[in-house]
C-alpha cells in the first residue's frame, strides 16, 4: 500500500482535452505531477500533450469515453499496478446538451447527459475512491451555477445532479478518506459557453489558465 503521507504524484484528468480540463492539466504537469489525461478526442489529447512536453511537463493519453464501465473499471486497476496509486482525481468531464426551453428537451441529449454526467460520474467515483483512499488522494469536482437556470434543460438538470453526488461523497469522506473537494471555477471562455452565450463579450470572463491556477492554489495543490 502507498504512505499515505505522500500521494503518488499522478493527476487523473477526466474531460482533459479542452476548456478548463486542458488547462488543469498544463497546470498540473508545470507543478510536477505526472497527468494522466483522459477524453474522447484524440487529436486533442495530442495536442495538449504537445503543450506540457514542450513546458518539460509528462503525461500519458488515454483516449476513453468515461461512460463506458468497462474501460473505467480497467483504468481504475492500472493506476496501482501502473502508478502505485492516484495523488489526484479532477473531473471535468461533460455532456453539454443545447439550451432549450424544459418543455423542448431532446430525449437522445437527456440520455447522453445523465450517461456521462450522473451515471459515469457514480461509476468512476465508485472504482476510483478505494484507489485515492488507499493512496492518501484527493478528488475535485466543479460546480456550475448555470445549473438550473432557464434554458438549461438536460445540461442544467444532470449538473445539479453530478454535483448532489459529488457533495455527497465530500460528506461521507470527510473522516475517513479520501479528501473530496467541490470547486466553483469563475466563467470562462471555453468551447461550450460560446455554443450557450454566442456572441458575448469574452473579454470579462476569466482565462482557463488563470483559474486552473486558482483552483489548484485554493486547493493546495
Amino acid at each position: 500500500m502507498t504512505d499515505t503521507a505522500a500521494p503518488p504524484r499522478l493527476a487523473l484528468v477526466t474531460g482533459a482535452s479542452r476548456g478548463l480540463g486542458a488547462a488543469l492539466a498544463e497546470a498540473l504537469a508545470a507543478r510536477g505531477w505526472h497527468v494522466l489525461a483522459v477524453a474522447r478526442t484524440t487529436g486533442a489529447l495530442e495536442e495538449l500533450d504537445d503543450r506540457i512536453r514542450a513546458a518539460g511537463g509528462s503525461a500519458t493519453l488515454a483516449p476513453m469515453d468515461v461512460t463506458e464501465p468497462g474501460a473505467m473499471t480497467h483504468l481504475a486497476a492500472s493506476l496501482t499496478a501502473r502508478w502505485g496509486g492516484l495523488g489526484l482525481w479532477a473531473h471535468t468531464a461533460i455532456h453539454a446538451a443545447p439550451l432549450t426551453p424544459a418543455g423542448h428537451v431532446d430525449g437522445k441529449d437527456l440520455a447522453k447527459s445523465l450517461a456521462c454526467n450522473i451515471t459515469a460520474t457514480a461509476h468512476l467515483i465508485s472504482v476510483l475512491e478505494p484507489v485515492l483512499r488507499a493512496s492518501g488522494g484527493t478528488a475535485i469536482g466543479f460546480d456550475d451555477p448555470m445549473a438550473g437556470t432557464r434554458f438549461s434543460g438536460a445540461y442544467g438538470a444532470t449538473k445539479a445532479g453530478q454535483m448532489a453526488l459529488w457533495r455527497a461523497w465530500e460528506q461521507e469522506t470527510a473522516k475517513i478518506g479520501p479528501r473530496v473537494l467541490t470547486a466553483t471555477p469563475a466563467p470562462m471562455p471555453t468551447a461550450i459557453r460560446a455554443r450557450f452565450f454566442p456572441g458575448e463579450d469574452r473579454a470579462p470572463l476569466a482565462p482557463c489558465r488563470d483559474e486552473a491556477a486558482r483552483l489548484l492554489t485554493a486547493a493546495g495543490l
